[in-house]
């Protein structure tokens, strides 16, 4: 349920809107209230540590021509006099010598509203370490070969409340993501594989560990053998993990409209063009599907929302925090995020994903002459301005006349301009897979958490 501390000051937030809507054309306060706990074991034994702390608030302000906001951690009946009087002169202060970017005032709908979505079904840290011991011990005991495993469990609780003289606000919502790691060793080789599971049930996370073994046991294993890839153009099968990334690169950041407004993105002359294949749709949204990136509104105060950015290969929309939206004449899209309530709200992706077909998997592997099928994301790269980018997989096995061969390659890297990549696209499976296990950055800061996926893809690109 929502924290506390929130509860309490909600009225207060609302009587310090007030006092500052005396000078101000616009005011909100976004107050936050968010924790998170991770459990790890392993041989070395076991961890537990608070993660992803993040308590206070931030007030933005209009003042007619711009934008100024102010972050303070606490909130009572005694200092709302003097917050308003200080966050009336720190906006006067003169090392603020930056034109503000003229916009207009944000204009809001009416709306009071309480969201809630809690675990629904919780464990205890004893009951969790005792889970995840048990898998640990699992992995260790498959195979002679296995010298390490990890468990790994990560559960974020978040409240957050907004107000402004037309919202009010609040919402609590839980995630929890799980992975195992297996280490084996030969000779002087050593490998790692890992899996992830996760959801908003921590038992069922948990348990879902178990059916994850057995494979991750054997990718360990066959990585012993891996040999690097030749580099050259394939047809290729992707995982909806190298699906997914795939999706974050091309059209993640590329489509994030602050980047529009500062003409850094390829993305903005393309709307209403192809920029993938007819086969090809694509969303983003905290409404789309239910991930570690959903939730009910944004750090804005914007509703969330299911954004279809491609539509049978052609470029749609991007996605928008409140004030990008406001310099491009667009709605926003309930993607303004921070990382925490000092930092700025950006257009951030949340679950990105490219949305099933109708192709069987297995349809897919036959059709392949000779190529690769590639799994598990390692990292990615991408360049908004010139639409490039680069993906690693951690392998890939390859497959030849319509049957893997047995043979695994690792690394592998996939590069190329994006609408070649995506427009190569051949056929796409009903089968579909989100995964929220990451966090993504703005540059090289900026930490969110969000989620990627979809079904697997048949397309032609060049590895190395």
């Amino acid at each position: 349920m929502l924290n506390d501390m929130l509860i309490k000051s909600k009225p207060l937030c609302v009587k310090l809107v007030n006092e500052l809507m005396k000078t101000y054309e616009y005011v909100s306060i976004l107050g936050v209230a968010s924790i998170g706990s991770r459990i790890m074991v392993s041989k070395a034994g076991i961890s537990i540590v608070d993660s992803d702390t993040d308590f206070g608030y931030v007030v933005k302000i209009y003042n007619g021509s711009g934008y100024s906001e102010y972050s303070f951690n606490n909130i009572n009946d005694s200092n709302i006099t003097s917050l308003a009087s200080d966050i009336k002169n720190k906006i006067k202060l003169p090392y603020l010598k930056q034109e503000y970017v003229k916009v207009n005032k944000i204009n809001e709908e009416k709306i009071i509203k309480s969201f809630n979505r809690e675990d629904e079904d919780p464990l205890t840290d004893e009951e969790i370490v005792k889970i995840l011991t048990d898998v640990k011990d699992k992995i260790m005991d498959n195979n002679e070969l296995i010298i390490n495993s990890t468990a790994l469990y990560d559960n974020i609780k978040v409240s957050k409340i907004f107000i402004s003289p037309n919202k009010e606000l609040d919402q609590y919502y839980t995630w929890t993501n799980a992975m195992i790691a297996a280490v084996s060793k030969k000779d002087d080789n050593m490998k790692m594989a890992r899996a992830i599971s996760n959801s908003n049930n921590t038992r069922k996370c948990l348990n879902n560990l178990y059916n994850k073994i057995d494979d991750v046991c054997k990718t360990s294993i066959d990585l012993l053998d891996a040999t690097p890839i030749i580099p050259g153009e394939y047809e290729i099968i992707t995982s909806p993990s190298i699906t997914g990334l795939i999706a974050h690169e091309a059209f993640g950041h590329g489509v994030e409209m602050d980047m529009f407004v500062k003409n850094r993105a390829k993305g903005k002359d393309f709307v209403g063009k192809y920029v993938a294949s007819p086969l090809v749709n694509m969303h983003d949204g905290a409404a789309s599907v239910l991930n570690v990136a959903s939730y009910f509104f944004d750090d804005d105060g914007a509703m969330a929302s299911d954004t279809l950015i491609i539509k049978d290969g052609i470029l749609q929309t991007g996605i928008s925090d409140t004030l990008s939206a406001l310099q491009l004449g667009t709605i926003p899209t309930g993607n303004g995020r921070r990382e925490s309530f000092e930092r700025k709200a950006y257009s951030r992706m949340t679950n990105t994903y490219f949305s099933p077909g109708k192709d069987k998997l297995d349809d897919m592997i036959k059709s392949i002459k000779y190529g690769y099928m590639l799994f598990d994301t390692n990292n990615g790269m991408e360049d908004p301005k010139n639409w490039q980018i680069q993906c690693t997989a951690e392998y890939a096995r390859e497959i030849k006349d319509g049957k893997f061969t047995g043979k695994i390659v690792s690394p592998v890297v996939i590069s190329g301009y994006v609408p070649d990549l995506l427009g190569s696209i051949s056929m796409i499976s009903d089968e579909f897979e989100v995964i929220g296990a990451g966090y993504c950055g703005k540059g090289h800061k900026e930490w969110v958490r969000v989620s990627d996926g979809g079904p697997h893809l048949k397309a032609k690109v060049r590895l190395g």
